[in-house]
């Protein structure tokens, strides 16, 4: 697999975990940088784990739909990243971000921006693409930009906020587009 299209696919999918992580740093009353290592810890293993689940279970139907692998994996990366651009278009705060830095609020935090790594993982597993390489940079990507996401969060979230799902949607769908085309990750 080509690690431009993989660190491709981790920076889109990182970028939920980004603006999530702005929205964590402007409002977190604990210690900055213990909690961007909480933070990051937490996002870069649920995008790694959802990823390799997804594959797994994409794995799982490739007998069953192999002839139609990459057609789903486009349509997942599309639905996937049309549902981002759409948030990033609307512009639309998330009110439900939590104050400081907890456990429980976190580990659903990070779930909930994983979902998309489930899908990514499923067309992985559905055009037969390898996932433990691809599932450790998309980890170590979220990871990154949750830790930075929180420690520019105080400065960075009124200029950036919600268009960083604008660009993960984007980027998502034009990978699905080279899926689809016959050119899957290189």
């Amino acid at each position: 697999m080509d690690i431009l299209i993989t660190s491709l696919i981790g920076i889109a999918l990182a970028m939920d975990c980004f603006a999530v992580s702005l929205a964590l740093g402007t409002r977190t009353k604990a210690r900055l940088l213990p909690a961007a290592l909480i933070v990051a810890t937490s996002f870069g293993a649920f995008q790694a784990g959802m990823a390799i689940i997804g594959w797994i279970a994409g794995n799982g139907v490739t007998g069953f739909i192999s002839a139609y692998g990459p057609p789903f994996a486009f349509i997942l990366l599309a639905l996937v990243g049309g549902k981002m651009l759409w948030e990033g278009l609307k512009g639309e705060d998330d009110d439900s971000v939590p104050d400081g830095i907890r456990f429980l609020p976190i580990i659903v935090l990070s779930f909930a921006t994983s979902i998309d790594a489930l899908a990514v993982g499923a067309s992985f597993g559905l055009i037969q693409a390898e996932i433990f390489a691809p599932a450790a940079i998309i980890g170590l990507i979220s990871f990154v930009f949750a830790f930075f996401g929180i420690l520019l969060g105080k400065r960075l979230l009124d200029t950036l906020g919600h268009r960083t799902g604008i660009l993960g949607g984007i980027i998502l769908i034009l990978i699905g587009l080279n899926i689809l085309a016959g050119h899957p990750f290189g």
